[in-house]
């Protein structure tokens, strides 16, 4: 049956498989293939820079953290506070105190009508002239300054303010030479030869301190000064002109006292001294840059520099000594004053001082033994 069936029944004979042929690509071109190698380069790039910037991160990551268990060194820094003072009120005290004693503006407006008006005032009471008593113009001036000022305030402006030693009014006075200003500045001769000759004279180094300070003492507080001692280098008691407050005043006295020179030198190493090889020519410029409007020169008029610095000390020409004179008007106030003291003077030396000091307006004294 099996045989039968096959034989009548054949199945079909399988068809033969085809191959499929494959179309072939066309091959890419240059564009194509820049193109394509472009794309391969930012691609590479664009990986490349997350690579980098992942790296980073992880690294910054790793030093915070390292940061929190590492403990930082200890160091100990001491710093320097500066404080200023604070001011003391004396001076603004001062101020008040001066400006109080001025003169205080007066206002005479009266009612003036130039043409006539609806209404008029009323008439003034009739008052018997002979029963009032004449008024003395001094009394009236008198207590108008009380009342400005006060008592205290007139005896010591007005009195012992602005005159040297008395309370006059008349100025100051140093060695029984009178002068008038606000900027004083006193220049002494401190050398060898000058303390010799002030003894002669029968005026002791002593007595030039007390004579000092006695004037330091009865320089009004609206005035201004300085002191200045000299050999060949000069030694200034400021750099400027100070108030004569209490305070400034008992300074120069401390500074009269103790930091006179005695030994008729001055060195150069010494604290505060300035070098000059112009003598009395450098004191001056020095004097003239301190703008006062008087000058005390406490001397011989015996002046010697050298000014290049070699071979020996000579006499100051008066030709240079006349031009540094000059030179303390420079400023805005003009001609300024210099007084001159003199010890035991040559007859020459006399006769130019004399010239130099009336010229400034100055006078020149000269101090002999009685």
């Amino acid at each position: 049956m099996s045989e039968v069936s096959l034989s009548l029944n054949p199945l079909p004979p399988k068809p033969p498989r085809l191959k499929k042929k494959r179309s072939k690509k066309p091959k890419p071109g240059l564009e194509d293939q820049a193109k394509a190698n472009r794309r391969a380069l930012i691609g590479s790039i664009i990986i490349g820079s997350i690579v980098v910037h992942v790296i980073a991160l992880l690294l910054f990551g790793l030093w915070t953290v390292a940061k929190h268990f590492t403990r930082p060194v200890a160091r100990f820094e001491m710093k320097k506070v500066v404080r200023i003072p604070p001011k003391t009120p004396e001076h603004k005290m001062n101020v008040a105190k001066h400006e109080a004693m001025a003169p205080k503006p007066t206002f005479n407006d009266k009612l003036i009508s130039t043409r006539p008006v609806d209404f008029a005032l009323p008439d003034l009471p009739q008052i018997d002239m002979d029963q009032i008593l004449p008024l003395d113009p001094s009394e009236l001036i008198s207590d108008q300054v009380n009342s400005l000022v006060g008592s205290a305030a007139l005896g010591s402006g007005l009195g012992q303010g602005l005159s040297g030693g008395g309370g006059t009014g008349d100025g100051m006075s140093f060695f029984g030479v009178k002068a008038q200003g606000d900027r004083i500045l006193l220049l002494f001769d401190v050398s060898a030869s000058v303390v010799n000759k002030a003894e002669k004279a029968g005026i002791p180094l002593e007595r030039i301190q007390e004579e000092t300070i006695r004037m330091i003492g009865t320089l009004p507080i609206s005035s201004q000064f300085s002191l200045i001692q000299f050999t060949g280098n000069y030694m200034p008691f400021t750099e400027e002109l100070i108030a004569a407050t209490p305070g400034n005043k008992d300074s120069a006295k401390q500074w009269v006292t103790e930091k006179w020179v005695t030994s008729g030198t001055m060195s150069s190493a010494s604290k505060s001294v300035v070098t000059n090889l112009t003598g009395v020519v450098g004191v001056l410029e020095r004097a003239a840059a301190m703008r006062p409007d008087v000058v005390f020169l406490i001397s011989d008029a015996s002046f010697q520099w050298r000014p290049e610095g070699g071979g020996g000390f000579k006499n100051v020409p008066y030709a240079e000594i006349r031009r540094a004179v000059e030179s303390l008007g420079g400023g805005p106030g003009g001609k300024v004053p210099l007084h001159f003291v003199a010890f035991e003077p040559k007859s020459d030396d006399v006769k130019e001082w004399t010239r130099l000091t009336r010229s400034s307006g100055g006078q020149f004294r000269e101090l002999k033994v009685e």
